[in-house]
């Protein structure tokens, strides 16, 4: 489930790589001011991870060397101005030509691999909650039926059918409250500004003409105010870039109540495998953008926007790094067979980091995810995981992919990231975000991230969907200047690196104020800068 928290003008919460050669670091410019999540705590004020210091200071000198970086995603635009420039292309694949050209079993992948599309090139967009397709399952042998009266080897069959029945019972709940709110709020803004439009003959309510509205009308001039007080809170720049973002969140969970949640709907007819079938690799398009590529298009611009070109914004990672496409997330819940097969794909092609801003509370093929998790490890590939957006403590309530194998060891290539915000107050940890002292490792920017989005634009998102790119770009840039880094090398570094923070926050859906340092393994924030400084002495002490 790929929705980042959606964060409104109200304040409502919803939610070609062809070249071996080494290059030169480019000289880091400076971030657009919506950037904070580059900027330096010390010089800079906020929680950032110290990007551009460390471009600065530590890497001028330095030369990089490739790296990929695979974002399992719900799709990229490959077309945006600020991403066509550091996406990876497959060399050995002669685009359009319909052939397996490199002969890896996937026809004209030239950026990446779909795996929610048809041989016909159609593509799956909403899908259902995992919840859903087991509560359709389940529901037929279990219903009605006493505990006592269902055979022994099927009582851990009837025990997951009540906890997918309570569980599908609140996402129905919860789905379709959030729905009635957003759609309310919605309406009520469109209303509101269309009102504004006419009283100030205009046909763009900006900051400027917010802030001095010509009206009259006392009650007006308020509700123009409001807007611009939080246009300005939230960097947008006019009211219909927020009415836009408003208008998406209300077509993506209406949506999810309409098709999510219906335990007869059946997309996957459009993909014609058998997703039971987790041995089957041989299904999808080269369709990397699909429907709805928002999510991954943000995700992408946080890890490597073009850093030379002068345009936009600035990923974590510059100089050779390049984005893969990976489609495997639709609007709604992945299937744990594309997860394993997207890992698998981008392993196979050569990404030495994987970005995964996704996740869900049941998976029934979890094996195949942890197969080919450790396929990465054995591959000397990093995976980096959202922790999720729900304020759940995961030590209480398991997530998926999980932080542990079934064997209940943590994973030695995998990072878990929760959400943090820009200050070191008491709401420095995101009011959204999962968390926990042992399934997750660290915390990241994830509030109000400014990124790329589809057709070239830009804007910002929230969630820990954002804050896991953050670290996946940190690790490149470490993979990237110190290319010996293992994937071992690579967790270690950035959670010894962490900075330890003593400010009490919120615990995350509450209002108990705990030590930051209990919301995660290493209690600390991730920084770029501290983590090449011990790549560094890691690298002096090996040469020594």
């Amino acid at each position: 489930m790929r929705i980042p928290v959606f964060i409104s003008l109200l304040g409502l919460s919803a939610l070609p790589f062809a070249s071996q050669a080494q290059s030169s670091a480019p000289v880091a410019p400076a971030p657009p001011a919506p950037q904070w999540h580059l900027l330096d705590p010390k010089t800079d004020g906020v929680q950032g991870i110290s990007a551009q210091r460390a471009y600065q200071e530590l890497l001028s000198k330095r030369v990089a060397s490739p790296v990929i970086v695979a974002v399992i995603d719900g799709g990229i635009d490959t077309t945006h101005a600020d991403l066509k420039r550091v996406l990876w292309r497959n060399t050995k694949e002669i685009a359009g030509n319909g052939k397996d050209d490199d002969r890896n079993g996937y026809v004209d992948d030239v950026y990446g691999w779909n795996f929610l599309g048809g041989k016909d090139g159609r593509n799956i967009d909403v899908e259902s909650y995992e919840d859903t397709r087991l509560y359709a399952r389940l529901k037929p042998l279990y219903e009605g039926k006493l505990r006592v009266a269902v055979p022994e080897a099927k009582r851990a069959e009837y025990d997951l059918y009540q906890q997918v029945k309570k569980s599908y019972k609140a996402h129905y709940d919860e789905d379709h409250a959030q729905y009635t709110q957003i759609k309310a709020v919605y309406e009520q803004t469109q209303q509101l500004a269309d009102k504004l439009r006419r009283e100030l003959g205009v046909s763009r309510l900006d900051t400027a003409t917010l802030r001095n509205p010509t009206t009259p009308d006392e009650q007006l001039r308020e509700v123009a105010l409001m807007y611009y007080l939080n246009l300005r809170q939230y960097d947008q720049p006019d009211l219909e870039s927020v009415l836009k973002e408003m208008k998406e969140a209300y077509e993506q969970n209406k949506n999810l109540v309409e098709f999510s949640l219906d335990p007869a709907f059946n997309p996957r007819t459009i993909v014609g495998d058998n997703p039971d079938d987790t041995k089957d690799r041989s299904y999808g398009n080269r369709d990397v953008m699909g429907p709805d590529p928002m999510h991954g298009t943000h995700v992408a611009g946080i890890i490597a926007a073009d850093r030379q070109n002068n345009l936009g914004v600035l990923g974590v990672a510059g100089g050779l790094v390049r984005i893969m496409a990976v489609r495997a997330v639709p609007n709604g819940d992945e299937r744990d067979k594309d997860v394993a097969n997207a890992i698998r794909y981008a392993v196979d092609n050569g990404a030495q980091i994987i970005n995964m801003s996704f996740g869900k509370y049941f998976s029934p093929q979890r094996q195949a995810v942890e197969d080919a998790i450790k396929y990465a490890g054995s591959k000397g590939v990093l995976l980096v995981h959202s922790a999720g957006n729900e304020a759940n403590n995961l030590d209480q309530v398991a997530q998926y992919p999980a932080a542990r194998t079934l064997a209940g060891q943590p994973f030695a290539n995998l990072l878990t990231v929760g959400a943090a915000a820009r200050l070191a107050d008491e709401h420095l940890v995101a009011d959204f975000s999962n968390y926990s002292p042992q399934q997750v490792d660290v915390f990241a920017p994830g509030v109000q991230i400014y990124s790329t989005l589809p057709g070239s634009e830009y804007g910002n998102l929230s969630g820990t969907s954002m804050a896991a790119p953050v670290v996946a770009g940190m690790a490149a840039v470490l993979k990237s200047y110190f290319p010996r880094l293992t994937a071992q090398d690579l967790k270690r570094i950035i959670l010894q690196s962490a900075v330890p923070s003593k400010v009490q926050v919120r615990q995350p859906g509450t209002d108990k104020l705990v030590d930051f340092g209990t919301l995660s393994s290493t209690g600390g924030l991730v920084n770029l800068y501290q983590a090449v400084l011990l790549a560094q002495q890691q690298e002096a002490a090996a040469t020594k």
